[in-house]
């Protein structure tokens, strides 16, 4: 880009160099292309660097010197947006693209809105969404993109986006509030940045035009009882690290209530929606986790993957 708003994008990457790839070349052939593309390498362990290096226009890299998940990828890449003057700060997962009129649509909302971001849509099956989008203020949840379309208004969803695939944030925005945290490591740490940003009074929207494709996330959402959804996931360190990230994120921002309610969730999903007592332990041990505000138990989990 030549004027306007300085754009960096920011993509974290763990192991792997095709997604990674696909996603630099994805950003570059968009019709509208952000000043600088930057990369946080997690530390990776395959050809990651190189296949990047080899691109005919090569994205700024910055290595860690460890594994810090998401959160601390973000948490980096966020750092590295404002020690480069951007304006605007792209963020995205290494495991999606952007639709090539991506930033195009969502960058005119920034003028009104400091936090906007697209729907995600599911890859192959681009009517669905791969997030349930809960309609601010309502009990409504939506979940392809005719129910998203049908809840827009000028364009927009307001009071609502799915981070961090392909949301676009104000410099002001992360000047005022911080960074993403990154003792999370993984999970709950884009939902903690979005409660914050509410906190702090930020104008939020989902661009409803706006796509961002990224697979299917399986069991995310799992329907339990009374029309409620839990959130399991087949992996231990992202189990531990949901069940620990989201307790704090209830307690610090919804309230004990709330908090104790996911406990309740947690302890009826498996034992009687999906009845398994070893990932209850696990799950209740990362609650407890959580209580202490102990953040380094995911580690036991690290075995050289997991992002």
């Amino acid at each position: 880009m030549s004027s306007g708003p300085r754009i960096i994008a920011i993509a974290v990457t763990f192991n792997r160099a095709e997604l990674i790839t696909r996603l630099v070349k994805a950003v570059q052939a968009g019709t509208v292309v952000p000043d600088e593309i930057v990369v946080i390498d997690n530390a990776s362990s395959d050809d990651t660097l190189a296949r990047l290096a080899a691109l005919p226009n090569p994205p700024r890299v910055v290595r860690l010197s460890s594994n810090t998940g998401g959160a601390g990828g973000f948490a980096a890449g966020m750092r590295a947006a404002l020690e480069g003057s951007a304006d605007l700060i792209w963020l995205m997962d290494d495991d999606g693209v952007p639709a090539p009129n991506c930033l195009e649509l969502l960058l005119p909302q920034m003028v009104d809105h400091d936090f906007v971001g697209p729907l995600v849509v599911t890859e192959g099956a681009e009517d669905e969404l791969v997030f349930p989008i809960r309609l601010p203020g309502t009990s409504s949840v939506v979940r392809d993109v005719a129910g998203a379309e049908q809840a827009t208004r000028a364009g927009l969803i307001e009071g609502i986006v799915i981070p961090f695939n392909g949301v676009l944030l104000a410099r002001g925005l992360v000047e005022d509030i911080g960074v993403v945290e990154e003792k999370y490591f993984i999970w709950g740490d884009d939902v903690e940045y979005l409660w914050r940003a509410e906190r702090a009074g930020a104008r939020i929207a989902t661009v409803t035009q706006a796509r961002f494709v990224h697979p299917s996330v399986g069991d995310l959402g799992t329907p339990m009882v009374a029309g409620q959804t839990y959130n399991h996931s087949p992996s231990d360190l992202k189990a531990y690290c949901m069940a620990r990230n989201n307790w704090v994120n209830l307690r610090t921002y919804r309230g004990l209530p709330h908090a104790m309610a996911f406990v309740g969730k947690t302890i009826w999903f498996y034992t009687l929606t999906r009845p398994d007592l070893t990932r209850l332990r696990l799950m209740l041990r990362g609650i407890v986790a959580g209580m202490r505000s102990d953040f380094s138990g995911h580690r036991r989990f690290l075995t050289g993957g997991g992002q």
